[in-house]
C-alpha cells in the first residue's frame, strides 16, 4: 500500500491536534497547460505554493512574518503523486493542511481536486528553518512557529 492510499503522508503523534486546513479555488490558465490542454506536471508545485501561502497567512506564518522574524523556511522535501490530469480552463480546488510535528519543521499535505471532485494530485512538502542572516539551521522551534502552535493547540486556527 502506498502512502497516498493510507489517507495521508504524515502520521501525527498521539495527542497531536488535528491538521489546520484551507482550500482555494482557481481556474486552470492557458499558461499552465501544454499543447494538448493538459496541465504541465511542473505547475503542480505552483499550485501547492499558492495554497501554502494562504495557509501561512491564516496561521501567522506569512512571507512577511518570516521576513520580519529574520527566518527562512526552505523546502527540503517535495513530493507529488499524479492521479488524473487537469485540463485547460477547468475549475479546481487546492487543499493544503499543516500536519503537526514535534520538530522544528513544517509538514504540509496537499490535495488538488478536479471540477467534478475527483482527486487530480496529492503531495507534500517539508520545510526546515534557517536564520536569514547567518544561514544557520535552526534546530529549535523558532518563536514564529511557537506562536502558531499555541493558537493551533487552543483550537483558534481550526
Amino acid at each position: 500500500m502506498t502512502r497516498r492510499q493510507k489517507g495521508g503522508y504524515f502520521q501525527p503523534g498521539e495527542g497531536a491536534p488535528v491538521p489546520i486546513e484551507i482550500c482555494i479555488e482557481k481556474r486552470v490558465q492557458f499558461s499552465d497547460a501544454d499543447i494538448m490542454g493538459v496541465v504541465w506536471h511542473g505547475n503542480y508545485a505552483k499550485y501547492f505554493e499558492e495554497a501554502s501561502g494562504e495557509l501561512g497567512r491564516k496561521c501567522g506564518l506569512s512571507y512577511k512574518e518570516f521576513r520580519d522574524a529574520r527566518i527562512q523556511a526552505p523546502i527540503v522535501q517535495f513530493h507529488v503523486d499524479y492521479h488524473r490530469p487537469l485540463m485547460l480552463a477547468e475549475r479546481i480546488k487546492i487543499k493544503a493542511a499543516y500536519v503537526w510535528s514535534e520538530g522544528a519543521r513544517l509538514q504540509t499535505e496537499f490535495t488538488v481536486l478536479k471540477e467534478d471532485g475527483t482527486v487530480a494530485a496529492t503531495g507534500y512538502t517539508v520545510q526546515m528553518f534557517i536564520d536569514a542572516m547567518s544561514g544557520d539551521v535552526l534546530l529549535t522551534i523558532p518563536d514564529l512557529l511557537e506562536r502558531c502552535r499555541r493558537r493551533w493547540m487552543s483550537g483558534d486556527l481550526l
